[in-house]
């Protein structure tokens, strides 16, 4: 389903989250107060506009309040990202990313209303750290403090199982969501116990990072 989101800020960071929702077909505005920087986006996104974005009312007359989400990210110009943050919270935008600089900084944009606190550089550390000590793995996503989503290659000892006989829930309090085969690009959501294990699938899991470590035998 397509979105309407805002990106506030064009950045490196903010250049490549203009590029890859523009890309995944959703409707999107680009804001900087640099015109070189607008002038770069212009062709991979909805609307680049060339404004000062921490003044209320031209946020406002934006449709600020319509969009699914506003991502704010403004360099290390850390107060113009509270000032636009609590403008977005009083124009009651339903979702307000902000890229912070620090935890000092990310705590006092949660004061002022942002619903998601983004560090870039913490989070690509943690999924690179991650990947490179479990290289099975092909995606690692935090859902909160204890757990992860997870696709991964199913390892040797699992081809030709099922996944009663894998029986991960019950050894390692690990659930199989989802099963994707690559080579025909079928999908099984919750699949059955019966399901036969293919050297073709990915799996596709949620649990504690250490026991899913654990369950593939690492």
């Amino acid at each position: 389903m397509k979105k309407k989101f805002c990106v506030i800020g064009l950045g490196h960071f903010g250049f490549h989250v203009v590029g890859n929702l523009h890309d995944a077909g959703h409707e999107v505005i680009a804001i900087d107060a640099d015109k070189n920087k607008v002038q770069a986006v212009k062709d991979i996104c909805s609307y680049a506009i060339l404004s000062d974005a921490a003044n209320k009312d031209f946020l406002s007359s934006q449709g600020v309040a319509e969009m699914d989400a506003v991502i704010v990210s403004m360099g290390d110009r850390s107060h113009l990202a509270t000032l636009v943050t609590l403008y977005l919270k009083e124009l009651k935008v339903k979702r307000i990313l902000v890229k912070a600089l620090n935890a000092d900084h990310g705590r006092i944009l949660e004061r002022v209303g942002a619903t998601d606190v983004i560090f870039p550089e913490k989070e690509m550390a943690k999924r690179l750290a991650h990947n490179l000590t479990s290289p099975n793995i092909l995606e690692f996503i935090p859902l909160a403090e204890d757990y992860s989503l997870s696709e991964l290659e199913p390892p040797k000892h699992f081809i030709g199982k099922t996944l009663s006989q894998l029986d991960l829930r019950k050894k390692h309090r690990v659930t199989v969501i989802a099963i994707k085969d690559v080579l025909s690009d079928h999908f099984i959501p919750a699949p059955p116990p019966d399901y036969l294990i293919k050297n073709s699938d990915i799996l596709i899991l949620i649990g504690k990072p250490d026991d899913i470590d654990k369950s593939f035998g690492k």
